[in-house]
């Protein structure tokens, strides 16, 4: 078949690598145009278009995939087939309908959970236990066509964004690569999603990866875990900000803090920070305007006291149970 592939980050270059390795007829790659990247603010190529580059493919980047110019373009390259990976750009009914295939994506959630932009944070900041990959047709609402192949991913407890990330972006390729394959065969069967058992996964605000000291130590862990290594889960000690990098969940019972509250330092294991319940070893840090450190020598050449309190000041209130 005649494919033509779209998309854009890291992401997506484990998919383009698999059907390529496949030996799959990529006739043109179609990306976002370079972007001011740095403190130089110099252009810099999508890392789909550096990597299509290596492979001598035709790359296009249209500001807007859709406009009559561009569609002219992709009746010439003649699809049967158009992958979409992470491309940046919602493509129109004309496009979808375009190649004699039609439009396949592949999405990094078991759907119809996790629709959206940020499947794989708001996956790990939730505590589930399971992730996917999820190839399905393209329609025009956002993530909800018809599902052709699924495949499972267990989430482990050590798993960060990034690793998370890396394990899908390959599975990603595989199960893309079972897809088409199976296309060509005309073994797939398309399988409606239960609309009803949707959820959607906003792209990641700054918002949303603020550090609430009065949620459980879990949860704290799961939003710092779920934003590294992008964003970065952040708070705030004495107005200046700090992010948090990674944890480790005290298990002894019977100590008492105010969400937040800096209760002691071990050295090797970090600051002892009291949550809402629970608490928490803070292990890796980046205090404001500094690089990223281990706790243990942050300490060496500043000093922090007990009861120091972590987050945005607050009321005073009763102590809570850490426990």
């Amino acid at each position: 078949m005649r494919i033509v592939f779209m998309g854009t980050p890291d992401f997506a270059v484990s998919s383009l690598e698999a059907l390529l390795k496949n030996q799959e007829q990529v006739v043109a790659v179609v990306t976002q145009p370079d972007r001011p990247k740095g403190r130089g603010q110099k252009l810099s190529p999508p890392p789909v278009k550096a990597r299509a580059l290596e492979y001598n493919l035709s790359v296009y980047q249209p500001e807007n995939v859709n406009t009559p110019q561009f569609k002219g373009i992709l009746q010439e390259l003649n699809p049967d087939l158009i992958i979409v990976v992470a491309f940046g750009q919602l493509l129109s009914k004309d496009i979808l309908t375009l190649p004699k295939q039609g439009c396949i994506n592949v999405h990094a959630s078991l759907l119809p959970k996790y629709r959206g932009a940020a499947p794989i944070h708001w996956s790990i900041i939730n505590g589930e236990e399971e992730t996917g990959i999820t190839t399905m047709y393209m329609e025009e609402e956002l993530d909800a066509g018809d599902m052709l192949l699924q495949e499972k991913l267990v989430i482990k407890e050590e798993d960060t964004l990034g690793s998370l990330h890396d394990k899908l972006a390959y599975l990603g390729g595989n199960t893309l690569v079972k897809t088409v394959v199976s296309l060509s065969e005309g073994s797939l069967t398309r399988k409606p999603q239960d609309h009803s058992q949707a959820t959607y996964a906003a792209k990641i605000e700054k918002k949303d990866v603020e550090i609430d000291w009065t949620k459980n130590a879990k949860a704290v862990k799961n939003l710092i875990r779920g934003t590294n290594p992008w964003p970065g889960a952040y708070t705030f000690l004495e107005k200046k900000l700090w992010k948090i990098w990674q944890v480790e969940i005290e298990k002894t019972e019977g100590i008492y803090g105010l969400p937040g509250e800096i209760l002691g330092n071990l050295a090797g294991r970090g600051l002892l920070v009291a949550a809402g319940q629970g608490m928490l070893f803070l292990q890796e840090i980046q205090p404001e305007n500094s690089k990223k450190m281990k706790v243990d020598d942050y300490l060496k050449g500043n000093r922090l006291e007990n009861g120091a309190i972590l987050g945005r000041k607050r009321e005073q209130g009763s102590k809570v149970d850490a426990g």
